[in-house]
């Protein structure tokens, strides 16, 4: 049976210093070799016949065709196994077509370069991927290494970077991020430059290049707000650790039973309506850092509130947006979920446009606290072809204190809180 020989080349653009002679030989076997337009040079002097690795579909055709007359060479840079060529070989052709012949990857390369470990290392791809809010993924970490394309360069990264603090009063963090990049790796022309965001926003860097983010928390001119993003819990923030107002905020015990009810997907949009101090949108941010979390606040004070507490937690992927539903919700991407908090006696009209806009398999959930909150949610999911499910939480906390230490026996005596109970509807598809 004739195979795939993908063949990873050194360096960061897969033309490195020429081929060796293994690679060579197993290139002069094949009756074809896919390159890139940059690994030409390497093939000077082989009379085999050669097509571009892009466009895929083209790519398929071609590894097709030429695998009823002989093996076929693929050549990519550095393991074709990470961010490479190999998956979408692998999953067109099988594993038993495929021989895997990987070189340094970029990251190695690059790692070694910066002289910094990398098996603890955050390391995402923007390369060929459409993100329209890549901050949300870097500043979820202390260090990340990312892979760029053109339109994900260093200095338009960091200009992203500089917009999405400025846009939370997150000065701190601005000033402390530093970058590191390193272009055209493994070549005569490879540079390393450093810097902080403001910096390297107006540099001019090579298309071929991997950039090594780091937020210095550990900076003693950083407030005590700006917390290290190792140490906090994944799920179970409380009230007094998130920022609101009167206690205006909803109860830990119903954020968690609202958010189960949710059933949050690892990736999508989620519309926090009436979001208050964000504590919903906080969590759901920290469960599932793939979500595009938006947040919709009309109050000044707690729009307040939530940029405090994105800042604090680095919850990037919060997008704050300024306004009243439904209206502020007509420019929103579709959401896989819906939380309504607050609905300013609108409920019907957002429940509305919410259900026409949900994606399939999607679900909204209501906190209704007064009974005709909750009777109109249930009417109004119904009527839109939901299915509903409501539970009421009644919370009540005890806290116990010693009664004095002279007696033979400690009296447990409870301080009592209660709360107004909470109905929580769901409507699911």
């Amino acid at each position: 049976m004739s195979r795939i020989e993908l063949i990873g080349i050194s360096g960061s653009s897969g033309r490195g210093e020429g081929l060796n002679p293994e690679q060579r030989e197993l290139i002069s076997a094949c009756v074809l070799v896919a390159h890139s337009r940059r690994q030409e040079p390497l093939l000077q002097g082989m009379a085999i016949e050669r097509v571009p690795v892009t466009p895929l579909i083209g790519l398929y055709r071609a590894i097709e065709s030429g695998l009823t007359k002989g093996n076929v060479a693929v050549l990519a840079s550095g393991d074709p196994l990470f961010f490479g060529i190999g998956r979408n070989l692998i999953e067109r052709f099988g594993a038993e077509r495929v021989r895997v012949h990987p070189a340094l990857s970029a990251l190695q390369l690059a790692c070694s370069r910066f002289k910094i470990p990398w098996d603890d290392l955050a390391i995402i791809s923007l390369h060929g991927r459409r993100d329209d809010h890549p901050a949300a993924r870097i500043l979820r970490h202390e260090r990340v290494l990312c892979f760029t394309d053109q339109e994900h360069s260093p200095d338009s990264l960091a200009r992203h970077l500089i917009a999405t603090l400025e846009s939370v009063g997150d000065s701190e963090r601005l000033l402390g991020m530093r970058m590191r990049v390193a272009e055209n790796l493994g070549l005569s022309d490879e540079r390393l430059s450093e810097g902080g965001l403001v910096e390297m926003a107006k540099a001019e860097f090579s298309p071929l290049n991997m950039v090594f983010f780091e937020q210095s928390l550990g900076s003693a001119s950083l407030p005590q707000e700006t917390l290290p993003l190792t140490s906090l819990p994944i799920f179970g923030l409380q009230e007094g650790e998130i920022s609101h107002s009167r206690s205006l905020i909803t109860k830990d015990e119903v954020r968690a039973a609202s958010l189960h009810r949710l059933r949050l997907p690892a990736r999508g949009v989620l519309w926090d309506v009436g979001g208050g101090s964000g504590s919903v949108s906080l969590e759901a941010a920290r469960l599932s850092p793939g979500l595009a979390v938006y947040t919709i606040e009309k109050k000044s004070e707690e729009q307040d509130n939530i940029r405090r507490n994105i800042k604090t937690y680095a919850a990037y992927s919060i997008r704050l947006i300024t306004g009243e539903a439904p209206g502020a919700l007509a420019h929103l991407p579709a959401p896989d979920r819906v939380f309504i908090g607050g609905s300013g006696k609108r409920l019907e009209e957002i429940l509305q446009v919410a259900a026409n806009r949900l994606r399939p398999g999607g679900r909204i959930v209501v906190n209704a606290v007064l009974a005709t909150t909750r009777e109109s949610a249930c009417r109004t999911l119904a009527e839109l072809g939901f299915q509903v499910a409501c539970s009421t939480i009644s919370v009540q906390r005890y806290q116990y204190q010693e009664g004095q230490e002279d007696q033979e026996e400690a009296q447990l005596e409870p301080t009592v809180q209660s709360f107004n109970p909470i109905t929580i509807v769901t409507g699911s598809i």
